[in-house]
């Protein structure tokens, strides 16, 4: 009997959901990343997009799981579903969620399409599209006005956390554009794309509010905890994402849009992706930096790690997308090898997060991140270090 229920002890951890929080949804959103990046790439690799459909299969799969788990957390554990709210490091997440029902969303049409039929695809598309854009305008208000009037901050906890719900509506705007198309022509389709350009603009300037913080914060406060050094590829988010964006608004804009703004968008996709994307790659190299000396000092798995993913691939598409609208092959490698880098990162995190599930480690209560202290250095009057 004491052996049946070591053996049934993982599985009674799998039922506990009380610890489950919305930073879950960045493994849904992980997994689309892998198969909407692969279909996106600029050259034709053999068998390729068949992998990318199972993939995504896997992203629609875990993101019905998480759905009914979530739901359940709600209904059996609201003190904690409300505690998560009130929780300034936690509450930024609930952005995933748009993002986990967009990302599938748009995948659907990337590469379920082949599998589950046009149709299917567009009608599955349109609905996680309308409730994720929803859901990710709501959180982009909501969130920060939890932070302003509920939340306790203070300037040390600044984290590329906060970027999350703020990073959602770039994506409604960097997904809308597939679904232009199978909108009656004329005045459906300018005002979803028009909308989707405001998205844009919301997002694009709000990450700017709050990146110069999460900035500030690394420079003047040194490295983030262990556990939260992963998320510095968060700020590769709306970085990726936005090029992708503008990218696909040049891609839809003929025929949607009156001249001579159909052709604006096309030089807008160049002027705005390239800088934007040499950014992204300034930043890939530090926070790339900072997770190597946190792994160093023994940082372990959590559930950071799959902030190497989506961000990532958002950078894949941005890439891509550059690759279309300049015919420069560099833009190619780039997407080829920024998009290695995603699977790599998404198979460690696949495989880590599985064996956390079996063990029953990463539904259990979360513990402190610990900080590795920063090395104390002196300043003479002049401002040299000594």
């Amino acid at each position: 009997m004491v052996t049946a229920a070591r053996h049934l002890g993982p599985i009674r951890r799998l039922g506990t959901v009380r610890h489950l929080g919305p930073n879950w949804y960045s493994a849904v959103m992980g997994t689309a990343a892998v198969a909407t990046a692969g279909a996106g790439l600029p050259l034709h690799v053999p068998g390729l997009r068949t992998l990318c459909t199972a993939v995504w299969a896997l992203s629609l799969l875990l993101l019905l799981t998480l759905l009914g788990a979530r739901a359940r957390h709600w209904t059996r554990h609201r003190d904690q579903a409300r505690a998560h709210l009130l929780d300034p490091a936690m509450a930024p997440f609930y952005g995933c969620l748009s993002m986990a029902l967009l990302a599938v969303g748009g995948g659907a049409l990337t590469v379920g399409r082949d599998w589950i039929g046009a149709g299917a695809a567009v009608a599955l598309d349109a609905v996680l599209f309308g409730t994720g854009t929803a859901i990710g305008l709501a959180a982009a208000v909501a969130v920060p006005y939890l932070m302003a009037v509920r939340h306790r901050i203070e300037p040390s906890q600044a984290t590329p956390v906060w970027l999350l719900p703020l990073v959602a509506p770039m994506v409604s705007a960097a997904l809308g554009p597939l679904l232009v198309p199978h909108l009656p022509p004329g005045q459906a389709r300018e005002t979803l794309l028009l909308a989707c350009v405001a998205m844009f603009g919301l997002s694009l300037l709000a990450t700017l509010l709050m990146l110069p913080l999460v900035f500030a914060r690394l420079i003047t406060g040194g490295p983030l905890p262990l556990a939260l050094t992963p998320t510095l590829f968060l700020v590769l988010g709306p970085l990726g994402q936005s090029t992708t964006a503008v990218g696909a608004f040049a891609d839809v804009t003929p025929g949607v849009v009156p001249a001579p703004y159909n052709e604006g968008f096309g030089i807008l996709a160049v002027l705005y992706g390239v800088p934007v994307m040499g950014f992204a790659l300034l930043w890939f190299g530090l926070a790339t930096a900072h997770v190597v000396r946190a792994r160093r000092h023994g940082m372990g798995f959590a559930m950071t790690w799959w902030a190497f993913t989506f961000p990532v691939g958002t950078c894949v598409t941005g890439a891509a997308a550059l690759a279309r609208h300049t015919g420069l092959v560099v833009y190619e490698g780039l997407a080829f090898g920024l998009y290695a880098v995603l699977v790599v990162a998404w198979a460690v995190a696949a495989l880590h997060t599985a064996r956390g599930l079996l063990s029953g480690a990463l539904l259990a209560a979360p513990r402190t991140a610990r900080v590795v202290p920063r090395p104390v250095t002196g300043r003479t009057t002049s401002g040299a270090v000594r």
